[in-house]
């Protein structure tokens, strides 16, 4: 686990829009060390995820889907899934061999659900006889989470419903206040200018 979320891009934008202290609570009362049942259940249950690559100018965020359970959490900060057959580019696997860093994001687009961001170096394995499991994997990928972290669903759309999220901001519409904003930890120290500071 590294020891701060933020580097001095995000301090900067944090100072400028006066959100530092409520960024540092979030820091400290939501970012997990390990990763737990709601977690586990959450990844497992996924049939995608979005994943996040980079090696110099080559940036890639990328659509990874398979069967509920293709990701597996394997210990308290570590999880695997196979990279299946896609187009040809690799891409995002590419870029892992040359920049293990990555991003993982799993969200359920039910409106209501909290999605997860796990961030750590991954590591690629062409030979685990795991790979026999799973029809069309080339490699499989192992990440080691140095960052977990929930965020708020506020702006997921539920898309079973076809209903937009009902804090997207609208023109001469009060936005509604977001429940996390009532975290005893949050709600006296949320930014200046904020429509839901008391």
């Amino acid at each position: 686990m590294t020891d701060s979320m933020f580097h001095e891009g995000h301090r900067a934008l944090q100072d400028h829009f006066d959100g530092r202290r409520v960024a540092d609570a979030l820091e400290k009362h939501r970012r997990l060390a390990e990763l737990g049942p709601e977690q586990r259940e959450l990844i497992e249950d996924s049939a995608f995820f979005f994943l996040a690559t980079a090696h110099g100018g080559s940036v890639d965020c990328s659509f990874k889907g398979g069967p509920p359970g293709f990701v597996r959490v394997t210990g308290p900060t570590t999880l695997e899934w196979p990279d299946f057959d896609g187009n040809s580019m690799y891409r995002s696997v590419g870029n892992i061999a040359e920049s293990p860093n990555v991003g993982l994001l799993f969200i359920r687009f039910d409106g209501s659900s909290h999605r997860l961001r796990v961030n750590g170096p991954a590591r690629l394995d062409f030979d685990d006889p795991a790979l026999a499991r799973w029809p069309g994997a080339k490699v499989m990928v192992r990440l080691e989470a140095r960052e977990i972290f929930p965020n708020c669903p506020r702006y997921i759309p539920d898309l079973a419903s076809d209903k937009p999220s009902e804090f997207l901001p609208q023109t001469g519409k009060p936005v509604p206040k977001p429940p996390w904003k009532d975290r005893d930890y949050i709600r006296e120290i949320l930014p200046g200018g904020d429509p839901h500071k008391e």
